[in-house]
C-alpha cells in the first residue's frame, strides 16, 4: 500500500500557503520598487490608495514589512547565499524574480517559515509574474538548495560588514575607523525599538504600554501591532520620534512665548515638541504633501503653529526669529535601521549634491535670525561632510557665529555623546540597554550655533 498525505492536511496545507500569498506578493513587489525602481521604501509603503500594499489585512501588511525589512537588512548574505547556487547569474528581464528569490531566501534563512511553504509560495508568485513564470523551475530549484545548504553559507559571513554596501563601510572607516563602523553595521542588522516623545507622564506611559524610559526622556518599547491602535495615539499624548531625533529641539532652552523656526519642519516631530514648549513656531516645508501630513499631525496632538509652504534657501520671514531648528535633508545614513533602503538608494554623489542644499539653507537661516539668537543644525547623517565639516565651513565663512557648547547637563544621558568641540554625535550601537532588540538609536550631528549681538 503506498502511503499518502491525509487529505484534511494536504487542504489544510494549500489553504494556508494560499492565505500567505498576498503578504508574499506585496513583499516582492515592494522590493522592486525600491531596488529594480529605485523607489524610497517609505514612499512605496505610503501609498494608501493604491500599490503592493493596498487593502492588505493588518496581518498581511505586517508580514510583508517584516520581509521587506529582513530581505533589505540582510541583502548582502542573502545575495552571496544565491550566487552560489545561480550558476549562470541572474537572466535579464526576468520582472520580479530577484525580489521573489530574495525574499524567499530570506523567509527561510533569517524568519524561520518552513521552507516548504516558503518555496511553494515564491514558485506560485513567479507563475503570477508573466515575465518570471518561465524560471519557475528554477526559483523552485535555487530555494531548495537555500533551504539545504544556506544557512552555513550565511553564517559563516562577517553579517554586519556583507550586509553593507562597499561604499558605506568605506566611508565610516574612513571617518570613524574599523571598530566603529563595524558597530555601526552591527546595529543595523537589529529590528529598531519604537520610541515615544510624550507630552507629559513619561513614567505612567511608559508602564500602561509595557516600555521604558529613556535617558533621553523619551518612551521606548519593542514594536508589536499597529501605532494608530496603542493607547494615548488617538488622544494626541505623544508622537513617534526617535531617540536621537529627539535631542535637537531640546537643545533650545527658555523658548516659551518665543518665535521659533522649524525649516525643513515635515514630517512635524520637532515642530510639536517646540510648541508643546510654548514656543510659537513658524514650520517651513517645500513639500506640499509632506507640510499636510505636519497639520494632521499638530491637529491630533492638539498643537498651534503657523505653517509656511516655502523654500527654506530663499524664504525671508517679516521680521527675523529668536532661534530656528534647522534639520537639513541629508543622505539619512544614521538611519538605516529604520530606513534600510537608503544603503541602496544613496550614494556618494547624493551626498555631494546634498552638503550644497545644506550650506545655502544654513546661510540663509542665518540671514532669518535675530542678533543674539540661536541656531541649532541637525542632520540624521553618520558622513562628517554632513556635519562636523558643515559646520566648520559655516563659521569659516560667517564671524559672527559660535558654537554654544553643550552644557553639562546635556545631552540628556549620553555623556559620550558630546564632542569635544561642544557638537553632539549619536552612533546607532548607543544607548545599549537589556538587548539588542531593545537598544540603539539612530545616528545624528547637531550643533548649537550663537549669533553675535
Amino acid at each position: 500500500m503506498t502511503a499518502t498525505t491525509p487529505p484534511n492536511k494536504t487542504l489544510s496545507r494549500t489553504r494556508d500557503h494560499q492565505v500567505g500569498l498576498p503578504a508574499r506578493r506585496a513583499a516582492a513587489s515592494v522590493l522592486e520598487a525600491v531596488l529594480q525602481k529605485r523607489q524610497p521604501l517609505d514612499d512605496v509603503l505610503g501609498r494608501v490608495r493604491d500599490g503592493a500594499m493596498f487593502d492588505l489585512p493588518p496581518r498581511d501588511r505586517a508580514l510583508a514589512r517584516a520581509i521587506v525589512g529582513t530581505s533589505l537588512r540582510r541583502k548582502g548574505q542573502i545575495d552571496r547565499v544565491l550566487e552560489t547556487f545561480l550558476d549562470r547569474g541572474l537572466p535579464a528581464r526576468a520582472g520580479t524574480l530577484y525580489p521573489i528569490l530574495l525574499s524567499g531566501a530570506a523567509q527561510i534563512l533569517f524568519m524561520s517559515v518552513p521552507p516548504h511553504a516558503a518555496i511553494d509560495l515564491a514558485v506560485r508568485l513567479a507563475q503570477w509574474d508573466p515575465r518570471a513564470k518561465r524560471y519557475d523551475k528554477l526559483v523552485n530549484a535555487v530555494l531548495r538548495r537555500v533551504s539545504e545548504k544556506g544557512a552555513g553559507i550565511a553564517e559563516a559571513l562577517n553579517a554586519g560588514r556583507v550586509n553593507t554596501p562597499d561604499w558605506l563601510w568605506n566611508r565610516w572607516v574612513r571617518a570613524w575607523g574599523e571598530d566603529r563602523a563595524e558597530a555601526i553595521a552591527d546595529a543595523q542588522l537589529v529590528e529598531p525599538p519604537l520610541d515615544l516623545t510624550v507630552k507629559s507622564g513619561a513614567d505612567a506611559w511608559a508602564e500602561q504600554l509595557g516600555g521604558q524610559v529613556l535617558p533621553t526622556g523619551s518612551v521606548r518599547l519593542l514594536p508589536k501591532g499597529r501605532i494608530e491602535e496603542l493607547p494615548g495615539f488617538s488622544e494626541g499624548a505623544w508622537w513617534v520620534q526617535d531617540a536621537a531625533a529627539s535631542i535637537p529641539a531640546r537643545l533650545l532652552h527658555g523658548i516659551a512665548g518665543k518665535r521659533i523656526a522649524d525649516l525643513c519642519a515635515a514630517p512635524g516631530g520637532k515642530t510639536a515638541q517646540l510648541a508643546a514648549a510654548g514656543a510659537a513656531v513658524t514650520a517651513v516645508d517645500l513639500s506640499k504633501t509632506r507640510l499636510a501630513r505636519l497639520n494632521e499631525n499638530l491637529a491630533r496632538l492638539s498643537l498651534p503653529a503657523e505653517t509656511v509652504q516655502a523654500n527654506a534657501t530663499a524664504w525671508q520671514p517679516d521680521e527675523p526669529f529668536d532661534a530656528i531648528l534647522l534639520d537639513a535633508p541629508c543622505s539619512a545614513t544614521g538611519t538605516i535601521r529604520r530606513h534600510p533602503d537608503v544603503a541602496y538608494l544613496k550614494s556618494d554623489a547624493d551626498i555631494a549634491e546634498l552638503t550644497g542644499l545644506q550650506a545655502r539653507l544654513l546661510d540663509n537661516a542665518v540671514r532669518m535670525l535675530k542678533p543674539g539668537g540661536t541656531l541649532v543644525y541637525s542632520t540624521c547623517s553618520l558622513e562628517p561632510e554632513e556635519g562636523e565639516a558643515q559646520i566648520a565651513a559655516l563659521l569659516a565663512r560667517n564671524d559672527s557665529l559660535r558654537i554654544e557648547p553643550l552644557r553639562a547637563d546635556e545631552p540628556f544621558g549620553g555623556t559620550d555623546w558630546a564632542q569635544a568641540s561642544g557638537v553632539l554625535r549619536t552612533f546607532p550601537d548607543q544607548l545599549r540597554l537589556t538587548s539588542p532588540e531593545w537598544s540603539g538609536m539612530d545616528g545624528f550631528f547637531a550643533a548649537r550655533l550663537a549669533r553675535s549681538g
